[in-house]
């Protein structure tokens, strides 16, 4: 049934390499992506990749649908997705319970202490499974199984740039203060969303992530350092 190539409009093809929330399936994305970006084709405009698939964007007057169905089925033949080597990062995270109240909830929640809560968050090697939503949100895959718990029922506005925020099996750290309905456990100063430079944002797909806690007087410095 997968791969699945399902043509979008007259500019599009959508790579479908399955229609669950899974490292092998993103594996594929993140291969697919990459090889189809260092490739390119002549009409090719965007690629835009998600959990289990990638939106390929072409100039109808410059190519046709069939075209890039042979292009794309040409790169799912030959690629290996385990060859793509992953970009590691190291992100700095800050946990304060009174500046991140959903740190306590989250520890009552899964029936653990704050520490634990910390240090099984620590303890993930994250995936950056699909890129979304707001400029710079990296969704990161790989939560440790005993601090995941569902979203909140309702989002709560102003949650703050830099939040390292839970839901689920995911995790994300926030580039801009926008409303949201995941946990905020921590924050960072790391900057993620960089305008001025190409690309603009730290993070691409596949790429591995850690997070390194950091003290209340570095964290303040660095936030600090990052204020205009």
């Amino acid at each position: 049934m997968y791969p699945r190539l399902v043509p979008v409009a007259d500019c599009g093809l959508l790579v479908e390499f399955g229609d669950v929330i899974d490292p092998a399936v993103n594996a594929q994305v993140a291969t697919f992506d990459r090889e189809l970006t260092a490739r390119g084709f002549v009409g090719f405009t965007e690629s835009v990749p998600s959990w289990s698939a990638v939106l390929v964007g072409f100039d109808p007057l410059q190519t046709d649908h069939a075209s890039v169905n042979a292009f794309a089925e040409e790169i799912i033949r030959t690629m290996k997705p385990g060859a793509v080597k992953r970009a590691q990062h190291e992100v700095l995270a800050y946990y304060d319970p009174e500046l991140c109240p959903d740190l306590q909830t989250m520890a009552e929640k899964t029936k653990l202490t704050i520490d634990e809560v910390i240090t099984a968050h620590l303890s993930g090697t994250y995936v950056v499974g699909m890129m979304g939503f707001a400029p710079g949100y990296a969704y990161l895959d790989g939560l440790p199984h005993k601090i995941r718990i569902p979203r909140k029922a309702s989002p709560v506005r102003g949650v703050p740039k830099g939040s390292i925020m839970l839901a689920g099996s995911q995790c994300i750290v926030s580039t801009v203060t926008m409303p949201s309905g995941w946990w905020c456990i921590g924050l960072s100063p790391t900057r993620i969303l960089r305008p001025e430079n190409h690309p603009p944002v730290l993070f691409d797909m596949g790429d591995e992530i850690r997070f390194k806690r950091i003290d209340r007087a570095t964290y303040e410095t660095l936030s600090a350092e990052l204020t205009p």
